[in-house]
């Protein structure tokens, strides 16, 4: 039985792992700590498998004052907890980083390739990847380090981008018809992935998504759908929401591009439990 570590409680994607192993009782021991204070510094890491480090701030500020605060605790914080797992004999340390990392999506087509170098163009971005530049170093044979740059993470109580496609796609009988591309992964599959590099004890970097890319339009579509209603899609709006693309944020959010090339996120066994209209339907039922 691996026993495993979650450093972030009550974080979404803490949560959904410890539900998802709830599916093999017999496989995964699993405890989650708060890291707010410092009372995590006096617990013993030596009895776990695994630390699965999802602690940290998630949201994107351009706010200057919140500068200091990310790196204190998406980079800093990242390296302590790496460095005390090392030193109490962990044997393998999962990383949750970003796609971010990469920097934003953009009006034209971008694929993200193996020779793309990191490039974040804001503090959260380039906190998370000081703290895989800071952990890094930290590997060795008995000590695997495992880094995860998912793109939007998306599934039932997710926070983010998603609630408001959704909400829109409930409420607004039109939506605009650009072509745009996003990588995304469901919550089930980043799980199943997670899983899958517990039990294989793997080390490196990795780069997890859904089998297909997503166009925001049939989205919000598949969405309406789910709730029996009819989305018409219109290019009439798309000159002008071109020209925002890069410029205002929220619709470079959810209008722009920005995906991994598909072979990158291969992997030797299969993830990905759910396809896009099994993971709409997944998010948006309604709980009995």
């Amino acid at each position: 039985m691996k026993k495993i570590l979650i450093t972030g409680s009550n974080s979404y994607i803490g949560n959904g792992l410890e539900k998802w192993l709830e599916n093999y009782p017999d496989s995964y021991s699993i405890e989650a700590i708060s890291l707010r204070d410092n009372s995590w510094k006096e617990k013993g890491f030596s009895e776990y498998d695994v630390v699965f480090h999802v602690a940290g701030i998630a949201h994107v500020s351009t706010d200057p004052n919140m500068e200091e605060q990310y790196y204190k605790v998406n980079r800093d914080l990242t390296i302590e907890v790496a460095q005390k797992a090392k030193i109490e004999g962990v044997e393998q340390f999962i990383f949750m980083s970003s796609i971010i990392v990469y920097g934003d999506s953009s009006s034209d087509e971008r694929v993200i390739d193996r020779n793309t170098e990191p490039k974040p163009s804001n503090f959260y971005g380039n906190s998370k990847l000081q703290a895989e530049e800071g952990i890094k170093p930290l590997e060795n044979e008995d000590f695997k380090v495992v880094i995860i740059r998912p793109p939007m993470i998306y599934g039932k109580g997710s926070k983010g981008n998603y609630p408001k496609l959704a909400k829109v796609a409930r409420k607004f009988p039109v939506f605009p018809d650009i072509d745009n591309q996003r990588s995304m992964l469901h919550i089930d599959n980043l799980c199943e992935f997670i899983r899958l590099m517990i039990i294989n004890e793997e080390t490196g970097t990795f780069f997890p998504q859904n089998e297909e890319y997503v166009k925001t339009s049939n989205m919000v579509k598949l969405i309406a759908e789910h709730h029996g209603k009819k989305t018409r899609l219109t290019k009439v709006f798309n000159p002008i929401l071109k020209l925002m693309i890069g410029r205002v944020n929220i619709v470079n959010k959810v209008f722009g591009n920005l995906v991994y090339e598909k072979s990158m996120s291969d992997y030797k066994d299969g993830y990905r439990v759910r396809d896009l209209r099994e993971t709409i339907v997944a998010t948006e039922v309604r709980e009995k």
